[in-house]
This record gives C-alpha cells, sequence and structure tokens, in this order.
C-alpha cells in the first residue's frame, strides 16, 4: 500500500512538474479566445465530399472569438497548440444552422430574361428590397415558376474539418509565467 500512495504521489508531482516546465522552457501555448491564429483545414461533408481547403494557399488567419469563423470551428481550435493536427466534427446547428424553409421560394419564369436557359442547380444573385444581393440556387422547376433556395449551400448539414495549427500570431495574454 506505501509503493502505491509513493506512486501516486511521485506521479502527481512529475506531470505538475511537466506542466510547468513546458510552460516555462519550452513555450507551449494553446490557442485561447482573442488570440489570432493561422491555420491549414480541409473541411468535408460527413459523405468525405470535400467542400473547401486551404490546400495549395495560405493558411486562414482569424482571431478567435471574433465571430470571424462559424461557432464550432472557434471552438475547435481552442486550446489547440502549434503544430498540433485535429479533426472536429461540427453538427449543423453550431455550422450553418438548419435549412430555413422561409428562405425557398416560388420565383415566376416570366421575370427571367426571355435568352435566358434556366437549369436546376444553377447559381444566381437576387436582390433583395434594400438593394442587398442574395446568393440563390434553383432547386426545382415547374411549368411556370423556379424553385428558388437563399439557404447557405452547406445549411442543415454536419461538417468536418481536419486542422493544422499553424502559428499563434498574436496572443491575448502571455502563457508563460515567472517563479
Amino acid at each position: 500500500m506505501i509503493h502505491n500512495d509513493n506512486f501516486k504521489k511521485h506521479s502527481k508531482l512529475y506531470f505538475n512538474l511537466r506542466a510547468i516546465l513546458n510552460t516555462k522552457f519550452c513555450n507551449v501555448q494553446q490557442v485561447k479566445k482573442g488570440d489570432t491564429i493561422r491555420v491549414h483545414y480541409h473541411g468535408r461533408l460527413t459523405t468525405g465530399e470535400t467542400f473547401d481547403s486551404s490546400e495549395g494557399r495560405q493558411p486562414l488567419e482569424f482571431k478567435v472569438g471574433s465571430g470571424m469563423v462559424i461557432k464550432g470551428f472557434d471552438e475547435g481550435v481552442t486550446d489547440m497548440q502549434i503544430g498540433e493536427k485535429k479533426t472536429i466534427h461540427i453538427p449543423a446547428l453550431e455550422a450553418y444552422g438548419a435549412v430555413n424553409e422561409e428562405m425557398i421560394m416560388d420565383f415566376p419564369k416570366d421575370r427571367f430574361p426571355t435568352d435566358m436557359k434556366i437549369e436546376l442547380g444553377m447559381q444566381l444573385m437576387m436582390n433583395n428590397g434594400s438593394g442587398q444581393q442574395i446568393p440563390v440556387k434553383i432547386i426545382e422547376i415547374k411549368e411556370d415558376a423556379v424553385i428558388l433556395d437563399a439557404n447557405h449551400h452547406l445549411a442543415g448539414k454536419d461538417l468536418i474539418f481536419d486542422l493544422d495549427l499553424v502559428e499563434i500570431v498574436k496572443s491575448k495574454s502571455s502563457i508563460i509565467t515567472e517563479f
């Protein structure tokens, strides 16, 4: 029993000392809210289909917690360390939300230019009453109308991201503490 207690005591001391040494001498930084970071990513659907990737480009740079990326991505990079790689799963509600049926609308065919060939899946831009442009997709073609979907193309979909933290550009606060 004494041996077991000594082991527990020394194990705890070892892990505490290791954490202090890593912080003090190895400058281990973890991503925190307010940090500006650079991360490479590969985003895919649960079907395996890639929808976006930073491959061949500069890493994505953003300020964590600022709303520059979807909620689940922000939460996924939190506590990562430089050089760490991981895969995160983001449910639709923490990504682009559920499909909003109010964003699906009938649009009369006679309002399209007469020379325009209307095709299923076609991406278009519509103007709202305030002059703001909204991307829409043709999801159905009827005899006298076209069904347009103004939801984000990833709405209602669970997402998977492979992440690789490249750099913490600017840390909100210093991690290193003096003894």
